[in-house]
């Protein structure tokens, strides 16, 4: 079973076409911009040899300017199937079961989604004003995100003197950017366990940790936010080898994603992780803050994002329907359930599933 407490201390017809990076250079200039939409086929094959359960996310999260779901489908030797949703959420994912004498489990689902770049002006714009129920959401603690304490007392630190929202979000992602650092040990996207990383100065994971820190800190000060949880499906069009797929296979390009809502531009796109991410692995490697890649990716992601990456969900401590194991922190990976509980879904030579991107054309 996936050890959830102290992973950051280990640490429409169509046909497929290439992908022609906008710019192959990756020397400085990452400027996303709304354009065209792109289409991607998302299909995930599962079979967990011992498993007689699986739930797999789906990235049917709706968001008009961004992101556009299309058709879901499915195949395989089930004995059931089906589209369920998180309750508080609205997290969707596929459902499956197995009967007990399946030898050799599978199921085979393809999504079809629309994705293209965002951009916007932090706190400038005509969004609609965030509705009393969903503000409440994305301010309250989670299990591993706490929004008291020392987080709260971090984060007010952090934006003191700071008196507009604007400015005390980008006083947090500032914070983020110098204060933390990728840690390549660790295991798969992190876990996000906030309160442990401000107690004991370990400032260090990857997206779902990093990004984690920048939500559970503007929520304590006011400003609700949330992870949105997804993954990489294609190169980046900027040449960033560390912000794109490297092949049609993603089995291992989940990344999580923040954004913070502001009075004006509405949810805003945030990502010190990705910023920490280009420091630590963008050729040739270990670039200081000032280095013009950095510089630029540090710059655009406090408000922008690129679109070749699909978004799953915005949940946190996901009960699986049909499961009585504990809540998940997050629903990111695909999921399995033997006789001894969940498999551990960052080990998918273990666990056997494989997930493939290609961009489409009408």
């Amino acid at each position: 079973m996936m050890n959830r407490r102290r992973l950051l201390s280990a640490g429409l017809a169509v046909a497929t076409v290439g992908i022609a990076p906008r710019l192959a250079r990756g020397d400085g200039n990452f400027s996303p911009v709304p354009a065209g939409w792109r289409t991607v086929s998302l299909t995930t094959r599962v079979e967990p040899t011992f498993a007689n359960k699986a739930w797999i996310p789906l990235p049917t999260f709706v968001a008009s300017e961004w992101q556009r779901p299309g058709s879901v489908t499915w195949t395989g030797n089930a004995t059931m199937a089906e589209r369920v949703k998180d309750a508080k959420y609205g997290a969707e994912m596929l459902r499956v079961e197995w009967a007990t004498d399946v030898q050799a489990p599978a199921l085979e689902v393809t999504t079809t989604v629309q994705t293209r770049d965002r951009a916007v002006v932090p706190g400038k714009g005509t969004a609609a004003a965030l509705d009393d129920k969903e503000r409440a959401i994305n301010l309250e603690a989670t299990a591993l995100l706490p929004v008291d304490g020392i987080v709260k007392e971090t984060a007010e630190g952090i934006v003191r003197g700071k008196t507009t929202d604007v400015d005390k979000a980008r006083a947090l992602y500032e914070w983020v950017v110098e204060n933390t650092f990728r840690n390549p040990k660790t295991r798969g996207c992190g876990i996000g366990d906030v309160s442990w990383m401000i107690k004991t100065g370990n400032l260090n994971g990857k997206c779902a940790d990093l990004n984690a820190l920048y939500v559970a800190m503007a929520r304590s000060v006011g400003l609700p936010a949330r992870d949105v949880y997804g993954i990489r499906v294609l190169p980046s069009q900027f040449g960033y080898k560390s912000l794109g797929t490297a092949s049609d296979i993603v089995t291992k390009a989940q990344h999580c994603r923040a954004e913070v809502w502001l009075a004006g531009s509405g949810w805003t796109p945030v990502d010190p992780a990705d910023v920490r991410k280009v420091v630590l692995e963008e050729p040739p490697t270990n670039l200081a803050l000032l280095d013009p890649k950095v510089a630029a990716a540090r710059r655009a992601l406090f408000g922008a994002w690129e679109g070749n990456w699909v978004a799953f969900n915005v949940a946190h401590d996901v009960s699986l329907p049909g499961s009585q194991q504990a809540a998940l922190p997050f629903l990111m990976y695909p999921q399995a359930e033997d006789k001894s509980g969940l498999v551990d879904p960052l080990d998918p030579e273990a666990f056997q599933y494989k997930i493939t991107a290609h961009e489409l054309t009408t």
